[in-house]
């Protein structure tokens, strides 16, 4: 029923401070501003399971507010130390979390770049689906990103929409071989 969850979204907005009114929001200290003058211009679509493949625990959320327990899960030694975010987390079962204003630099995309541009945060947002490569994402999480997709080119001048396996080629896989790019375009209407 995409009808009805973009009904059902219209209360949703993003307000002058870069917060989306509706969305859960938990501050992560893993951003800075922007460089002056830097206009948002891409969306970068991620994955993220912590512990991997693994669904709806706390990982993502510690590991981006700093507070990922490296003693939790044998996987956690090798990235509780990360400094990391994104601007925003969609769960599996649709749940939208912000972690940084989409006026600030979330620090999600790493060494990356975007024809012919580098350092892809300064001009990006990121939203991480909660997922993984090798499996499909959730009809919620679809509905989800496409409200917030048009929330954001409705906002910014958004040029582009890509994974963050097109901007660090090599160096990352996500969203992966699972995420439904045609049925995301022809949803979202771009």
């Amino acid at each position: 029923m995409p009808g009805h969850s973009w009904q059902c979204a219209a209360a949703v907005r993003i307000a002058d401070d870069g917060l989306l009114v509706g969305a859960r929001c938990l501050r992560s200290p893993n951003c800075d501003e922007r460089p002056a003058g830097s206009a948002i211009e891409l969306i970068v679509i991620h994955s993220i399971s912590l512990p991997p493949g693994e669904f709806g625990g706390p990982g993502i959320i510690d590991l981006f507010c700093n507070r990922l327990d490296s003693a939790a899960h044998p996987y956690y030694a090798a990235v509780a130390d990360l400094r990391v975010s994104a601007h925003f987390l969609i769960r599996r079962d649709g749940e939208l979390i912000q972690f940084v204003s989409c006026t600030k630099r979330a620090w999600h995309a790493g060494v990356s770049n975007w024809c012919g541009r580098g350092r892809c945060n300064d001009f990006s947002i990121g939203i991480e689906l909660e997922g993984a490569d090798d499996m499909p994402f959730e009809d919620l999480q679809y509905e989800k990103l496409v409200v917030v997709t048009r929330l954001l080119k409705a906002c910014y001048p958004i040029a582009d929409i890509v994974g963050h396996s097109d901007i660090a080629p090599g160096r990352k896989t996500d969203p992966g071989p699972h995420f439904d790019w045609a049925r995301y375009r022809a949803s979202a209407m771009l």
